[in-house]
Order: C-alpha cells, then structure tokens, then sequence
C-alpha cells in the first residue's frame, strides 16, 4: 500500500493540475488506507496543486467494513468533508453475490460512524434489479435508507457489462436478469420515495437535497475536463482522453519507468465529442443547450446533427424543450441508454 501511495504522488507530481475545483478519492477504496496513509496522499496532493485553498468540494468513497469513527474523523481532519458510503444492497446474500466483504450491519454503522464524526454531506449508493428481487422489496430497503437522511442517494439498476462475471454468469443461466417491467416498477419507485425524503432527481441515478448534488459527477456529465491519477484512471484535457492500466502491477511498473502511467490516448473528432456530450448531458435533469454542447466539444460545422435527432426525438415524447434546453421526457427517461445510442451513432 505505501508503493501505491508513493506511485499516486509521483504520478500527481507529473499530471495533476494546480487548484482544482473538485477533488474525489475513489473508485477503488481509499478508505482502506490508515490514518497515516491518507494524511501522506492528502497532504502530498495538497503541496502539489493547493487544492486546499481551491477545490469548492472534496469527496471519498468508503466501504462500510474499513469506515469508522475513527476514519471518518481522519478524513475530515485531512479536509474531506463528503463521504460516499457503498451500501450497494440490504441483503447480505446479495453482498456476497457483489463480492462485498461487508455486512449489511456495518453498513449502518458505517453512516451512523460519519455521522458521529461530524460528516455533514453523505452519499448513500444502492443497486436495484438485483435477480430475484421484487418492486416491493426494493421499496422496503429504499425507505430504510432513506430514513437514515442522506444527504445524496445514489441508486443505479444493475448492468451486465461485457467481460464481466454476472455477464458470464448470465449467459450461462446462473444469473437471470429483472424482468422490464419489475425494473421500470423500481426505477419509477427510486424516483417517488426519494422526492418525497427532499431529494431531488438531478441526474437519471442521483438523487440529492438543494445544494448537495455531486458538483465533481456535474463536470463528467458536461463532458468537462478533469484529470486522473492511479490505476484504471481516465482523463479528459482540452479534446483528448488518456488512460491508465488498470492493474496495479503494470500502474506501478509505468510510473517508476516514466512518472506518468498513460496506457491509451484518443482524441475523437468533433462530431463524436457532440454526441457523447449529448449523450452524457441528457442524463441530467437540466438537460442539453445546443450553443454549449456545441462549444464544449468545439464542434464548429454550420450544421448541427444532433438537433435533427433531437427533433425526432421529441415527436416521439422522448424529449421537450423549455428554452433553450432539451430534456428527457418522463417517457424517455427509463430509456436513456437507447436515446444515447441514437446520438451516438
């Protein structure tokens, strides 16, 4: 772990921008690190681009089995005010189908530990459409957590990506997946029992009180810049994106060799940047002003495809318009995937 931390500095020493905006530890779990690790990586990043005196907002992702009272107090000490908790499921058969090493029990006491610690901005982050599992279900352990008022709920249905193992397990019969109609049931449940706890949808799988949506997630769904550091890490700055392995091993053989860690890099051309920033602005509850998905991807032609596909998409009831910003219509919003290929394609 400490040749870990010492490799995310050295990379940060070459990559890392001066005063960020936002600054946000995780994926992976930087809560495994002890008290003394993470005042290394926070003070280190700090001497290197004085996010201290810059970043409006500092998040970490925890997992409930490495979060104490303890940790969560280091943390705020160290400057990290926000905390994402990865309760993922309330059922502790489906923790261990997650692989999860957690409880549903530390869990809870995870968020009552941030809490006690002082943490006043908590993400909650849940799966729903889980095989087996009923609307009904889904609803009870939503209330539960909702009771414990996060400040910010993350909920996302599950997804079986290519190259995974649920992806594996369900082509093989091991896994079946929710049928449509128990997920829709799910997602438009997500939607009711979180407005009616005081948080709002600004984002199709974000839910969060005024003022606590996740300002580091907003830039990604703008399709803005940011930079990032450790293994499995992707960037975007100015047109271009760039990667890192994901393994640790090949991460920490490419930073000793050179300082950076850069696996991959493409820079699309700009109709594949307007319509990813179309497809990932359409997420978001504000919607997609034309004028500025066409200057954040420095799309510069006289004639712009993606109002074309837009207008068909509104005679479908998929999307509206209110000014100058396109949005997903409550018909639309369960099919976001499919209105992004469109776009995309």
């Amino acid at each position: 772990v400490d040749g870990m931390v010492a490799a995310i500095l050295e990379e940060a020493r070459h990559r890392a921008p001066e005063r960020p905006r936002t600054v946000f530890l995780g994926g992976g779990t930087p809560s495994l690190l002890d008290a003394a690790q993470l005042r290394t990586v926070l003070d280190g990043l700090d001497a290197l681009t004085g996010w201290r005196d810059s970043a409006t907002e500092v998040t970490a992702e925890c997992n409930p089995e490495s979060l104490d009272r303890s940790k969560a107090q280091a943390l705020l000490d160290l400057g990290v005010p926000r905390l994402s908790i990865g309760f993922q499921s309330l059922d502790d058969a489906t923790l261990e189908l997650f692989g999860r090493v957690h409880s549903v029990e530390e869990s809870f006491r995870a968020f009552e530990a941030a809490r006690a610690a002082g943490i006043e901005h908590l993400n909650v982050d849940m799966i729903y459409a889980i095989p087996d599992q009923t609307a009904e279900g889904w609803e009870t352990d939503l209330a539960r957590v909702l009771a414990l008022e996060p400040d910010h709920l993350s909920a996302y249905n599950l997804t079986f990506e290519e190259d995974t193992r649920f992806k594996r397990w369900l082509d093989r019969g091991r896994l079946e997946r929710a049928p449509e109609d128990v997920e829709l049931a799910m997602f438009d449940a997500t939607r009711q029992l979180t407005g009616e706890a005081g948080l709002a949808a600004y984002e199709i799988s974000n839910h969060a009180r005024p003022g606590e949506e996740c300002a580091h997630n907003v830039n990604y769904w703008h399709n803005g810049e940011y930079v990032g550091i450790g293994p499995g890490a992707v960037s975007k700055v100015g047109q271009a994106r760039a990667g890192n392995p994901r393994g640790i091993a090949p991460y920490l053989r490419r930073v000793a060799a050179s300082g950076h860690a850069t696996e991959w890099r493409e820079e699309p051309d700009a109709a594949a940047r307007l319509a990813e920033t179309w497809w990932l602005g359409l997420r978001l509850a504000e919607g997609v002003d034309p004028a500025r998905a066409r200057a954040t991807s420095g799309f510069e032609a006289d004639t712009d495809p993606a109002l074309a596909i837009a207008q068909e998409l509104m005679g479908h009831d998929l999307l509206d318009r209110a000014g100058e910003r396109y949005r997903l219509t409550p018909r639309g919003l369960p099919l976001a995937d499919a209105i992004a290929k469109r776009f995309l394609a």
